[in-house]
């Protein structure tokens, strides 16, 4: 959706690595956004992002206008997978119809051999993936690791919000999670017991709310307990009025 950081830059650069052509698409999404969310104030750096992309080595950037990927009367959606439900959809239910809707269209108009998509936000890849094996559509979708700036926080175009207390706040989030996934490495395989642990950092770490952390199957996001290895760990957290996401993955 633009204000790139280097998060984006990395999936450029492996399409950029492995692709005879890259294109990237922009384009702030309206549908995904709930009433009182940030589209308004979602930051757009159109020219700056551009100049970014081409430094990468991006061949071409897609950057409709909204009455292109929805013209007037236009009144189709694609209704998501059952798995986008839980979680963010529990808190944010229009927002994977709106995710997968805007996905679909863009596949079909730039019609990508390989797609790829930032593990930070773990469930909709994880939402993307099954619409396109339920659709059949001709793409490959491949996830990239997420990359956290030096002091441990994953990037976000939404950091821009965190003042500096609020940022020391936001490091609680990679903290718990590299805690807890010590903890499942050294043998704690008591779901219970490691959400308890989850939810008691982030609350003495200073979040303001917790919109859910979660030990998951990571391919079905059904609850883990007891845990068997893969898990995801998932944390939802609001730092100030600012929302933020992030996770790992724990594998043997």
């Amino acid at each position: 959706m633009g204000a790139l950081h280097e998060g984006h830059l990395s999936l450029a650069r492996a399409s950029v690595a492995e692709s005879d052509v890259t294109v990237v698409t922009i384009f702030v999404n309206p549908t995904q956004f709930a009433p009182g969310e940030d589209l308004d104030k979602y930051p757009r750096r159109l020219e700056e992002d551009v100049k970014l992309l081409g430094e990468v080595g991006v061949d071409h950037v897609f950057c409709p206008e909204a009455e292109t990927m929805y013209a007037p009367g236009s009144s189709t959606s694609v209704s998501p997978p059952k798995i986008s439900r839980k979680l963010e959809g529990e808190f944010r239910p229009t927002h994977f119809g709106g995710v997968a809707t805007i996905v679909l269209k863009l596949f079909n108009i730039v019609a990508p051999d390989v797609a790829y998509f930032g593990q930070k936000d773990y469930q909709q890849v994880v939402v993307v993936k099954q619409m396109v094996r339920d659709l059949n559509v001709p793409v490959e979708v491949r996830t990239c690791p997420i990359v956290r700036d030096n002091d441990g926080l994953a990037l976000s175009s939404r950091n821009i919000y965190l003042s500096p207390e609020e940022r020391e706040v936001a490091l609680t989030i990679n903290r718990t999670l590299s805690h807890v996934r010590q903890q499942i490495l050294d043998g704690q395989r008591d779901g219970f017991e490691v959400l308890t642990e989850m939810r008691q950092m982030l609350i003495d770490g200073g979040v303001t709310s917790i919109d859910y952390a979660a030990v998951v199957n990571p391919d079905t996001l059904e609850s883990a307990d007891p845990i068997q290895l893969p898990v995801a760990l998932l944390i939802a957290v609001y730092v100030g009025k600012t929302r933020l996401i992030d996770n790992c993955l724990v594998t043997a």
